[in-house]
Formats: C-alpha cells, sequence, structure tokens
C-alpha cells in the first residue's frame, strides 16, 4: 500500500503572504495614530473639566470647547469616532458649560 501523506498542523503554517503582512503594518500605524488622537481629545476634555471645577472665566472655557469640537470634527473625518459619538460627546460637554 501507498504511504499516506503526513498531516499539517495548523500551527506549522506561520508564513503569512506578503499582502498580509503588509496589511497587519498598516493596520498598526493606523492603530497608534487613532490612540494619540483619542489621547489628544480626552487630554482636552480633561483641562475642560479641570477649567470647570476650577470656575474659570467663560471665554477660556469656550475656547477650550472649540478646540474639542475641532478635534472630534476631525476625528470623525478621518474615521476615528463615529459621527453619532461626536455628536453625542459635544452635546453633553455644551450642557455641562450651560450649568456653570
Amino acid at each position: 500500500m501507498a504511504e499516506a501523506a503526513p498531516k499539517k498542523d495548523k500551527k506549522e503554517v506561520k508564513t503569512k503572504r506578503p499582502s498580509a503582512l503588509k496589511r497587519d503594518l498598516q493596520n498598526q500605524k493606523k492603530r497608534l495614530i487613532n490612540r494619540s488622537h483619542k489621547a489628544q481629545v480626552l487630554t482636552a476634555v480633561r483641562t475642560l473639566s479641570a477649567s470647570l471645577s476650577n470656575k474659570e472665566a467663560a471665554n477660556v472655557t469656550q475656547e477650550k470647547l472649540n478646540a474639542i469640537y475641532s478635534l472630534m470634527d476631525k476625528g470623525v473625518k478621518r474615521g476615528v469616532f463615529k459621527a453619532n459619538k461626536a455628536a453625542r460627546t459635544k452635546s453633553r460637554l455644551t450642557a455641562r458649560l450651560g450649568k456653570v
């Protein structure tokens, strides 16, 4: 009888195609860019919260709110945030600013 071909384990196959490796690199780069942008937004939100708790002047807090609006809109344009999340965040921050 003929010998059966040895079965390949799925764990043995570790090589990826060049296109898959390139896609992995692109995903890693994009993930770092997105994390950086999200960190900028969170930092801006924290500074706004701090200025609201310190009861700074209204024009200073309005400038910070405008900066957050800009960052959120850029994030939506780049695909970092979904449109509804940006709208919800901006609405909540505006409401907090209105209470003060």
